[in-house]
């Protein structure tokens, strides 16, 4: 028998909150429950939980209310959503004698529900997942008269209604007959409404029955073609190798340009710089979709200090690209894997190190301050040392022809930094990498593979 931490008036002790933390970490299955508003507890108790959550390793928790009332917006609806195993953690069972789970509810109400709905009535009871779904059928199946109600009452029913489900028997005759030119999933959504008491023939407080049954089955007909694209990935990923293409296409027009694709987005100085967000975004979609992401492109970034930020690698980059690279890393790189196979194909080279771009950008802001007033000597020093690390780092990719050879158009932010750095430096500043970008013929060795 699982544990069960019942939450039935809104209140709970530390102690049960850390007992049930313990029960996670041993394996031991959870149910938590709650009537009226302590079903909100109950379901704010449940998230808590999950946050601390490791689901390759313990059960996972089921969230069970009976007449809770709505207790999140559309952001918090959408989070939940987005992750299946959260969002089947919670099952909330609502009377179409109870007013509490429709109290929230208006035509302009920002509650939204989540999880899985099991709308329960005399007749039966039937369970529905789409949001839009159940805020429609939550107005729809009220049945009580607001001001009489005996919340006992009211209570006590729920009771019963586990006990009916109980004692169910697989299947059922209707009394509801159809036409046989009804299509399967029509049909299968008039007879889940008809349990709960909503007939087409009826009108429910003033709302067309027919209207939710088609909205309803519209719903269950998009959430049909999402699974499908996400179980046959590639469909999508044909249509994505069109963005792909026109960011290959970008990125050859700006080397043309002598700029290099990273710059010329940056500065968006062409119409073409504006059309690239929309293969970016696509991009970055298809790969949040499919594996929730290794940095191949280095707009982000960009954007990332368009906006006058810093520090994006410890603080604007997405979890996804820390992930994917994570990834990346743990694949075995090939024996044998010389200088001289790299140097065959510096010209396709893009970058090695994804926070690349990053790292020229904080250097660039490191030169800014140095040449700024109003920085103390430690500060001045440390920025220094950034400048140094920089240098070095630079240089490694660059004897490894692990770095994109655009670096060297004139037009780039990495050569921006050179100039900068030099001046701060002075002329006769001589090592390696500094030996290295004086000689104006080394920017095209690299990029023949030659140097």
């Amino acid at each position: 028998m699982p544990d069960v931490v019942v939450l039935v008036r809104g209140r709970w002790k530390d102690s049960r909150h850390r007992r049930a933390c313990a029960d996670m970490t041993n394996s031991k299955p959870l149910i938590i429950t709650g009537n009226s508003l302590g079903g909100s507890v109950a379901s704010l108790f449940t998230l808590s939980l999950l946050e601390k959550f490791n689901f390759l390793t313990t059960k996972r928790p089921l969230c069970i209310t009976f007449g809770s009332p709505l207790i999140g917006d559309e952001d918090l609806q959408e989070a939940i959503s987005k992750y299946a195993a959260w969002n089947s953690c919670f099952l909330h069972v609502v009377s179409d004698q109870d007013p509490v789970p429709r109290v929230l509810i208006s035509q302009t109400s920002v509650y939204k529900p989540f999880g899985m709905f099991l709308l329960c009535s005399k007749l039966g009871c039937s369970c529905f997942g789409d949001p839009r779904t159940i805020l429609e059928l939550l107005k729809a199946t009220y049945s009580g008269s607001p001001g009489i109600q005996d919340p006992n009452m009211v209570f006590k029913s729920y009771g019963t209604f586990v006990k009916d489900i109980n004692r169910k028997v697989i299947c059922k005759d209707t009394t509801h007959s159809f036409d046989w030119t009804t299509p399967p999933l029509r049909a299968s959504i008039i007879t889940q409404l008809a349990a709960i008491g909503l007939v087409p023939q009826q009108q429910a407080h003033n709302i067309d029955i027919n209207a939710i049954i088609t909205k309803t089955e519209n719903q269950e007909k998009k959430l049909a073609l999402f699974k499908k694209q996400v179980f046959d990935p590639s469909m999508k990923l044909n249509k994505v190798k069109v963005h792909m293409a026109n960011l290959e296409w970008y990125k050859k027009v700006a080397k043309d340009n002598k700029i290099g694709y990273y710059d010329s987005y940056k500065n968006e100085s062409h119409t073409s710089d504006l059309d690239v967000v929309i293969h970016m975004k696509t991009l970055t979609c298809y790969w949040e979709e499919l594996v929730n992401e290794v940095e191949k492109r280095p707009q982000t970034v960009a954007d990332y200090y368009n906006k006058g930020k810093t520090d994006y690698i410890n603080q604007g980059r997405p979890k996804h690209y820390i992930k994917l690279e994570q990834w990346l890393n743990e694949i075995a790189k090939p024996v044998g894997v010389s200088n001289d196979s790299m140097k065959q194909n510096v010209a396709s080279i893009l970058t090695e190190d994804s926070c690349f771009w990053a790292h020229v950008e904080e250097a660039l802001i490191s030169c800014k301050m140095l040449t700024g007033t109003g920085l103390s000597e430690m500060d001045k020093q440390s920025s220094r040392d950034s400048l140094f690390k920089f240098e070095n780092y630079a240089y490694g990719l660059i004897k490894n022809y692990a770095v994109t050879p655009e670096i060297f158009l004139q037009g780039s932010s990495f050569m921006q930094w050179w100039r900068e750095y030099e001046k701060i430096m002075g002329t006769s500043y001589s090592l390696d990498l500094a030996k290295l970008m004086k000689d104006y013929r080394n920017y095209d060795k690299y990029a023949s593979g030659s140097l």
